[in-house]
């Protein structure tokens, strides 16, 4: 199909009227609502004529109150599938208070294995930057200090938060 003189001022008049690509495709055969489009950019013509539906705001639904019904929410929030996975143990192991980590105890990224605690401490761009490097619970990458920071709770975080405030 080729642009003949007598369907670019179909297409023209069409635009101008202001109906979609798509209807101006169906209106003059042969081609896509794509090819209309192309053409109307390579022609450069104006935005089309807007239609008596398109400057009339639409009235708005009113709601009753019976739609907008709150449904409570549990106290425990987040995913709790695998919470008994995650229930922590807490070993023998010293309590660490504030991050004070032994130096002997402290890893670079290098010497990180399954066995050691992967909680980073302090500014990764500083040179003073290590990992906790304590021995790990059982299937998870922290050490028992530092699982309890990561697999708190939603609940308790916030009391804590509120109790630094």
């Amino acid at each position: 199909m080729s642009w003949t003189d007598e369907r670019v001022e179909l297409l023209k008049k069409l635009w101008s009227e202001g109906l979609s690509a798509s209807q101006i495709a169906a209106e003059v055969g042969g081609i896509t609502r794509n090819a209309v489009i192309g053409k109307v950019h390579r022609l450069g013509l104006s935005g089309r004529a807007k239609s008596a539906s398109a400057g009339v705001p639409r009235p708005r639904k009113t709601r009753s109150p019976a739609h907008m019904l709150r449904i409570g929410r549990s106290a425990v929030r987040g995913n709790t599938a695998l919470a008994h996975v995650y229930e922590i143990e807490t070993e023998a192991e010293p309590e660490l208070i504030d991050n004070i980590i032994p130096i002997g105890q402290r890893r670079t990224i290098l010497e990180l294995t399954e066995q050691t605690c992967r909680w980073p401490i302090g500014d990764p761009g500083s040179g003073d930057f290590f990992f906790c490097g304590g021995n790990t619970v059982a299937g998870l990458p922290y050490c028992a200090y530092h699982s309890r920071m990561a697999y708190q709770p939603a609940n308790d975080r916030r009391r804590e938060r509120r109790a630094m405030r």
